[in-house]
């Protein structure tokens, strides 16, 4: 009797394997988001890539939640299919409010150190790069096989390039221009290839070490302007984040200075911290007094007048009591 394997063949369609693997995402995500998955998969052999766009809930660790859902696909399709697949490729379409939280994520400490800046992939310098060099090298090519294929004259440009290098040496003006533009090029390749690239975005702490989790500095500027915003006193907020800090600008309405300023740092670092950057920056704020700002009043009894009018100097600028007349000096803060 002829055997099992000899008597046919059992092939796994990528459709199959792309419905598998949306419902063993839906498996794992709410009866809410189950519905919302896509994907696509691709069968070579024994072996199957999976691809998935899904909706995850929020508020909770995108990082542990993305881990859960890609460990469970991988084994379940693994499971039902027989083939060889890897972690899935997950891209995360949307976030859905109103879904439980997992559990908490642990702090930069216990995760351990990781990269400070995503980099980049480079593709536009490596795409023109790749572009000349092929239309040089093809070009060159092509008038190589046609004179010794073909038994066709060299090109013209050809002809004409051999004869300007045989008449100019390592002297002329022209060759040394020439040289030192290639080794400017070759300087801003290496540039290129040994930075990031991608310094606007800041990497955040996650759980899973095949896992990375990025914001862009325009977003931690919005959250820690919107933070010190919220301060009692204060009027318009100015924040820039930059590599290694933080500056906040804040216009002081009302109030005495030293209490809103320890309220707009303490209001900075939690923004900060709510961030769980895995870098942390350093934070500074400067208070500017508004013209129509004036000291509180002392307490009734206390013997202290009443503060003089005029414009005050920035706060930390080393003035006493605003005097009567412009302020000079540049603006100071606390850094936190």
């Amino acid at each position: 009797m002829t055997a099992a394997a000899d008597r046919g063949s059992t092939t796994i369609a990528d459709k199959a394997v792309r419905k598998i693997a949306q419902r063993a995402a839906g498996e794992v995500l709410p009866p809410s988001l189950a519905g919302a998955v896509r994907g696509s998969a691709t069968v070579r052999g024994r072996r199957a890539g999976v691809a998935l766009r899904v909706a995850l809930p929020y508020p909770a660790p995108l990082s542990e939640t993305a881990r859960q859902v890609r460990e469970h696909v991988a084994d379940r399709t693994r499971e039902l299919t027989g083939l060889d697949v890897p972690a899935p490729r997950l891209t995360v379409s949307r976030l859905a409010v109103g879904a439980p939280a997992p559990a908490p994520v642990p702090p930069p400490e216990a995760v351990g150190p990781g990269p400070r800046y995503r980099w980049s992939a480079r593709r536009v310098p490596t795409a023109l790069l790749l572009l000349v060099g092929t239309a040089v090298g093809a070009t060159l090519t092509a008038d190589v096989l046609r004179v010794h294929v073909l038994d066709h004259r060299p090109a013209a440009w050809r002809l004409r390039a051999v004869d300007w290098l045989s008449g100019h040496g390592p002297g002329d003006p022209a060759v040394t221009t020439g040289s030192l533009v290639a080794v400017a090029l070759g300087v801003w390749l290496l540039a290129l290839a040994v930075t990031p690239g991608r310094r606007r975005r800041l990497t955040l702490v996650t759980t899973a070490s095949d896992v990375r989790v990025a914001v862009d500095r325009t977003a931690v500027a919005a959250l820690v302007r919107d933070a010190v915003g919220e301060v009692n006193g204060l009027g318009a907020v100015r924040v820039r984040v930059r590599r290694r800090r933080v500056l906040a600008r804040a216009r002081l309405a009302f109030g005495e200075r030293d209490d809103v300023l320890r309220q707009a740092v303490a209001a900075a670092d939690r923004a900060l911290e709510r961030c769980r950057l895995r870098r942390p920056l350093r934070c500074r704020v400067v208070l500017v007094p508004e013209a129509t700002w004036q000291p509180p009043l002392p307490p009734y009894g206390s013997g202290a007048g009443r503060a003089p009018s005029g414009p005050v100097p920035p706060y930390g600028s080393g003035a006493g009591r605003a005097p009567a007349g412009p302020a000079t000096g540049e603006p100071e803060g606390a850094t936190a």
